[in-house]
């Protein structure tokens, strides 16, 4: 998850925007997608040709459309760069798109292209204010977490590096948030939550209440793959 902090130094504050009913994007984290409609193979030519800067967005899920009808999303977004491109045959892409930063969308512009654009605004962490609070809080996520994985070592040694890496608080509340089995609903509060402290206390009430059996893993049916995950769709 090692990411150049100067990606976005010379960001225009305008980004393709790609809304998705279900997928919630976090900085740090890679989402895998698939794409396939023609206004979205349309954004990833561009993109690819440009700066490899997408924006993922949550639909509001409603039956009001606005005066331009279209879909109502969230205006708090997560801005992505594509790292990795696999181009198809028939014009179909799989990508890894990257977390890269929060944003804020201020107002969406014509660009006469099939998909939207938006200028935004980017979301600074506000870091927590007490070094040793910060400290409890990665140990109690730590002793949560830990109780998912008893039968899992491998994955346990990872969550214990995560932990204990040079991860900010709030990137480790975003790598958490991302791989967790959480709602959407609760995916796009946390998302929304600048404050470090305010996002950490969140996520740690939402995990406190989950049972480890929740993320045990699944069976899988011979022959079929657990990992890496499956594409999102558009």
């Amino acid at each position: 998850m090692t990411m150049d902090p100067t990606i976005l130094e010379n960001f225009d504050g305008k980004v393709r925007l790609f809304p998705l009913p279900n997928v919630v994007l976090f900085p740090r984290v890679i989402q895998p997608l698939h794409i396939f409609e023609p206004r979205y193979k349309q954004m990833v030519e561009d993109a690819l040709d440009d700066d490899r800067l997408i924006a993922l967005c949550l639909l509001q899920q409603t039956d009001v459309f606005g005066a331009n009808k279209v879909a109502p999303i969230f205006p708090e977004i997560c801005i992505g760069k594509i790292i990795q491109e696999e181009r198809l045959s028939d014009g179909r892409f799989n990508l890894l798109l990257q977390g890269l930063s929060r944003a804020k969308i201020i107002s969406e512009v014509k660009n006469g292209k099939l998909y939207r654009t938006a200028k935004v605004e980017i979301l600074e962490d506000v870091p927590h204010t007490s070094e040793e609070n910060e400290t409890l809080i990665r140990a109690r996520l730590l002793k949560r977490m830990t109780k998912w994985f008893t039968h899992q070592p491998s994955a346990k040694e990872q969550l214990d590096r995560l932990v204990n890496s040079d991860l900010s608080l709030g990137n480790l509340c975003d790598v958490f948030s991302f791989a967790l089995p959480l709602s959407v609903e609760i995916k796009i509060l946390l998302l929304q939550l600048v404050n470090v402290q305010d996002r950490a206390a969140l996520l740690l009430q939402v995990i406190e209440q989950m049972t480890p059996e929740v993320t045990q893993p699944q069976a899988v049916p011979q022959g079929s793959k657990r990992y890496p995950p499956d594409f999102s769709s558009n």
